[in-house]
């Protein structure tokens, strides 16, 4: 089959919510409420489908947003001109698949669109997560800093890939 986007709507909200809430630690768990929330904030809010199947979904935000992620505000502390990746997920059945890469292509375009010079995103390295470390390291991120978050249980990377 082949993979396309669209945008999330409220029919995709249930099953986005179960991908997301089983990628934890990778991604913070959400409610539904926050899950609709940050998608009708996000600049770019996209499931990956093929036929009926959602295979992943992401949501990218535009600076100055009045969002409390801490990785969200440390690029908004550096930069003005960016496209932020809040979480992506790919469902386990369909990594590999090339799902991933379908949804950070759109994610790519809608930032030129926006004339964002960055798209911008974080990896664990604690918990670490070599798979998605990897896969955004061949689509050209490179890591700009490093924090501590959650209370100094987890260690992300922040990475940037220029546009």
């Amino acid at each position: 089959m082949t993979t396309s986007t669209r945008a999330i709507d409220d029919r995709d909200l249930d099953g986005v919510l179960v991908l997301n809430n089983g990628a934890v630690p990778s991604v913070n768990e959400l409610t539904r409420d926050q899950l609709a929330e940050l998608v009708a904030g996000a600049a770019v809010a996209l499931v990956a489908v093929d036929g009926d199947e959602v295979a992943g979904f992401v949501l990218a935000l535009s600076p100055g947003l009045p969002y409390e992620s801490q990785n969200y505000r440390w690029f908004s502390g550096r930069y003005q001109d960016f496209l932020y990746v809040d979480r992506v997920v790919v469902a386990e059945s369909r990594r590999g698949a090339g799902v991933g890469g379908v949804l950070y292509d759109a994610v790519t375009e809608r930032a030129r669109a926006l004339g964002a010079g960055r798209v911008t995103c974080e990896v664990n390295v604690r918990p670490p997560n070599p798979g998605s470390m990897c896969f955004h390291e061949r689509r050209g991120f490179r890591s700009v800093g490093e924090q501590h978050t959650e209370n100094d249980t987890k260690r992300v990377a922040l990475l940037a890939l220029p546009l």
